[in-house]
């Protein structure tokens, strides 16, 4: 093997080696921050309080999210140009018909420009709340932990306004479900 041989094989693998270093470390976070527990009461052993805010909808009319208090909450960042967030949609609109009665309600927080998000809400026929983040999208992720800024990311949050689980990545219905069904 040549000496240039040698040095690029050195390279690629010591790029390997940082890429799966990461890959490890960010999957450990995760585990971390799933690791939120519930009591047989369905009490949150982990105090972490949802932070407030305020977005316009797709209408121009301000959002409050404390107008969902007493409901489990599932908030999903996204963005049109997700494919992983365009993917899970079909699976968010089945589980909100499935337990809107229940005081379940998922809240979409798009980080996208408005007519991009009104262009593929719109023929996918969303039954749930979508709210613009616009410039406080990010910042808003960042507070509800997701400190890398990775889209899809996805809160379950309690009746009682705790973050139960964090979800940095797309997720399926029955892991949603999984999550949801024993805060509801």
């Amino acid at each position: 093997m040549s000496k240039i041989s040698s040095v690029f094989m050195m390279i690629a693998l010591a790029t390997a080696g940082l890429a799966a270093g990461y890959i490890f470390n960010s999957w450990q976070h995760e585990q971390k921050l799933s690791a939120s527990k519930i009591t047989d009461d369905g009490q949150s052993l982990v105090s972490n309080v949802r932070p407030l805010f305020k977005l316009n909808d797709l209408e121009d009319k301000v959002r409050d999210v404390k107008e969902w208090d007493g409901n489990v909450l599932m908030i999903n960042f996204w963005a049109t140009w997700c494919p992983p967030c365009r993917k899970e949609m079909p699976a968010f609109i089945e589980l909100q018909e499935k337990y809107k009665d229940k005081g379940f309600t998922i809240i979409g927080v798009a980080l996208d420009e408005k007519q991009a998000v009104i262009d593929f809400t719109e023929p996918m026929g969303m039954n749930y709340p979508i709210l613009l983040g616009e410039q406080q999208g990010m910042p808003l992720t960042t507070a509800y932990g997701n400190r890398l800024g990775v889209l899809p990311f996805t809160v379950i949050v309690d009746r009682h306004g705790n973050i139960i689980h964090r979800k940095r990545s797309e997720i399926t219905f029955p892991q949603a479900e999984a999550m949801i069904k024993p805060l509801l």
